[in-house]
C-alpha cells in the first residue's frame, strides 16, 4: 500500500459542471488514476471518467435540465425526489445518453463513492464494480439531497448524500493507501461554508442524525478545507479549484449557465496541467 496517487472530487450539485471539464481534459491528456473518489455530483458525474466518455455528464445535462422528468418540483411531488430516480438512474443512462458500463467494468481504476447512512449520520463507502443497478443505487444515495430527495435503501439500510457527513473524502482515500491525491474542489479558495439554518433540524425531524450531520456540516466543511491548504503546502495534495465562485443554481435549468461552469473548469485545467504533470511526476 502506499504511495498511490487518487483523485477526489467534491460535491456541490450543478457547480459538479466545474468537475466535469476538469475531468474531460485530464482524460484528453490521457491522466489516468490508481483510485477516485467522489460525492455527491462528484460521484455521479465522476463515474464516467472510468467510464471514459469525455463529454456524457455536459452533454446530457444540457440537453434534460429542463425536462420535467429530470428536475423539477413536480417530480418532487410526484415522487419525493426533485432529480427524477426512474428517469435519472435507469433511463437516462440505459437509454437516452448510454452509460458505458463495459468500459466501467473493465477499466482497472478502483471508484469509490461515499453516501451517509441516515440512522448513524456516519459516511459509508462502496467501491464500484460494474456500473450495474447497485452501482447506480449508490450514485442516486450519494446525491440525494436531504429534504428534496427520500432516503434511498440499499441493502436494509437507508442513505442520503454523501456530503452531509463527507464533502471532500481526501481522509477516505488515504484510509486506504493513496498517500497522494488530486482534489476537485468547486468552490474558490478563501470560501467559508456558513452555518446551516436552525429551520433545518426541524424539517429534519424525522432524521436525528442527518439533521446533526447538517447543522455541524458547516464547522466540518471549513475544517477539511484548512487540512487541505496544508497537504498542498507539503506537497501530498494538488487541488483545481474554480478561480472564483461559479455562482451556478444548485438546480441550474441554463444550458448556457451550465456551459460557462463547464468550460471554467475546462480552463482551470488547461491552466493546471503543466503543474499537475510535475506533481504526478514527482
Amino acid at each position: 500500500m502506499g504511495n498511490r496517487t487518487g483523485l477526489v472530487l467534491e460535491g456541490g450539485a450543478m457547480r459538479g459542471m466545474f468537475t466535469c471539464g476538469v475531468i474531460d481534459v485530464l482524460m484528453e491528456n490521457d491522466i489516468w488514476f490508481e483510485g477516485a473518489c467522489g460525492i455527491s455530483a462528484g460521484a455521479v458525474f465522476g463515474c464516467n471518467y472510468k467510464s471514459r466518455q469525455i463529454g456524457r455528464p455536459i452533454r446530457y445535462n444540457k440537453r434534460f435540465c429542463k425536462d420535467p422528468r429530470y428536475c423539477s418540483y413536480r417530480s418532487l411531488i410526484k415522487t419525493g425526489d426533485l432529480y427524477g430516480a426512474d428517469f435519472c438512474y435507469r433511463e437516462l443512462p440505459d437509454e437516452l445518453d448510454i452509460f458505458d458500463r463495459e468500459t466501467f467494468k473493465n477499466d482497472p481504476m478502483e471508484f469509490y463513492i461515499g453516501a451517509t447512512d441516515v440512522r448513524t449520520g456516519q459516511c459509508f463507502y462502496h467501491k464500484c464494480t460494474d456500473g450495474g443497478e447497485l452501482d447506480l443505487k449508490w450514485m442516486q444515495a450519494s446525491a440525494s439531497m436531504p429534504i428534496v430527495s427520500t432516503p434511498v435503501e440499499i441493502e436494509g439500510s437507508y442513505y442520503l448524500d454523501g456530503g452531509i457527513a463527507d464533502s471532500i473524502p481526501y481522509k477516505f482515500m488515504e484510509s486506504i493507501g493513496y498517500d497522494r491525491n488530486v482534489i476537485v474542489l468547486t468552490q474558490p479558495k478563501g470560501y467559508v461554508k456558513k452555518k446551516t439554518t436552525p429551520l433545518m433540524k426541524l424539517a429534519l425531524r424525522k432524521y436525528p442524525a442527518i439533521a446533526e450531520g447538517m447543522m455541524k456540516r458547516h464547522e466540518v466543511y471549513n475544517k477539511q478545507v484548512e487540512d487541505i491548504e496544508q497537504r498542498e503546502i507539503n506537497g501530498t495534495a494538488f487541488v483545481i479549484r474554480p478561480p472564483m465562485p461559479i455562482g451556478i443554481g444548485r438546480t441550474e435549468r441554463d444550458p448556457e449557465e451550465l456551459e460557462r461552469a463547464y468550460q471554467m473548469g475546462r480552463k482551470e485545467a488547461l491552466q493546471e496541467l503543466p503543474h499537475l504533470k510535475a506533481f504526478l511526476e514527482r
